[in-house]
This record gives C-alpha cells, structure tokens and sequence, in this order.
C-alpha cells in the first residue's frame, strides 16, 4: 500500500507539473527524475508482490519447495542432511528454453552429501500468482561436488520449452542423497523472507 501511495503520488506530481515546464527550464529534468522513481517503485512493488507468493506457495506446499526467480530470495529446506539453502540465479536464454545457476548451501557450514531431486517448472498465473501445471515441465537433477566436499555447492540447470520471461517458478522436491535413503519432506509455514521448511 505504502508504494501504491508513492506512486500515486508521483505520478500526481507529474501531472502538475506538465502544465508548468514551459515557466522553468529545470522541470523537464525533474520530470525524467520522477518517472525514473515510478519505475523503481514499480520494480520494488513486483519484487514484493513475488516474495509474498513465494512465501504463499512455500507454506502451501506439502513437501519441497518453490523459487520464484523475480522474487530473487532464498528458500530454506530442512533435511536430515541438514538445513538446506536454495537459490536460483543468472536466469537466461538457453537454445529453446533457459538456464540458470541453482545453489544448495548447507546452512550450518557442513560438507553437503551427493543428492538427487525433482525439479519443477513453468509459468504463474498473473492474477493469484499460482503456478500453472498443466504446461509444468519436469527433470531429475544430480547435485556433486565441483571439486572438493564443500557447504556450498552450484549446478548449472537448463529448463527446457520456456523463455526466461515466461519462466515464473522452480519447484524443487523429492531430495535424496545419493545413496538412495529418502529425504522426508512435509513444508511448514514460511517466514516473510519467503523461506520454507521441509522435512
């Protein structure tokens, strides 16, 4: 509400003074400095809007978890190899679809075992931010060390039949470590950062 009123406000303020830059020669600059603030605030109201339904689908979710790349804010899964950081990042246009780089962090700075999980993804509908699944696309990933054992480990993922535009969740869920033990999941509620918290 508080950046809806900004921008209301901004917004009149150009109005005001369009009727006036003819009587001083420093009201066009204050004129593209003001329509630069409505675009920022237009950025930081999208960011918001993202981050509060990421954190909708992340309490929703029965087990797993949601990234939503214009959120741009990590997801948190609890295993029992530990508390695990996920985020999405560098999204981009890969052949006929996209790519991107997916962290997994363990939290408390334990070496992260060699796990498999499912990965989700698609688009959201515009209006009530829920992902639409009836396009949803699906693989099976493998997270290994790059090198050495490490908390902290990157994979390099390529989302196939969705333009980086269009992509509006990754669902990840199904975590197993590699030696074929389940990871139990059940997702309870999220706090405002837009976490979540599997078992």
């Amino acid at each position: 509400m508080l950046l809806n009123f900004r921008a209301l406000f901004a917004a009149s303020a150009l109005l005001s003074l369009a009727g006036c830059a003819q009587q001083n020669p420093e009201l066009p600059k204050l004129k593209s400095e003001i329509t630069q603030l409505n675009q920022k605030l237009q950025r930081l109201t999208d960011v918001a809007t993202a981050l509060e339904q990421q954190a909708t689908l992340n309490r929703q979710s029965a087990g797993g978890i949601y990234l939503l790349p214009a959120a741009n804010t990590p997801a948190l899964l609890k295993t029992d190899f530990g508390n695990i950081s996920f985020s999405i990042s560098k999204i981009g246009a890969f052949e006929t679809g996209s790519t991107g780089i997916l962290t997994a962090q363990e939290t408390s700075g334990r070496n992260l075992p060699v796990f498999t999980a499912q990965l989700d993804w698609g688009q959201v509908d515009p209006v009530t931010g829920k992902p639409l699944t009836a396009d949803m696309q699906t693989q099976t990933i493998t997270v290994t060390a790059d090198l050495l054992p490490s908390a902290t480990q990157t994979l390099e993922i390529h989302l196939a039949h969705i333009a980086p535009e269009m992509l509006g969740f990754i669902r990840l869920h199904n975590v197993q470590p590699i030696n074929g033990q389940p990871v139990n999941a059940t997702t309870s509620p999220a706090v405002a950062s837009g976490q979540a918290t599997a078992q």
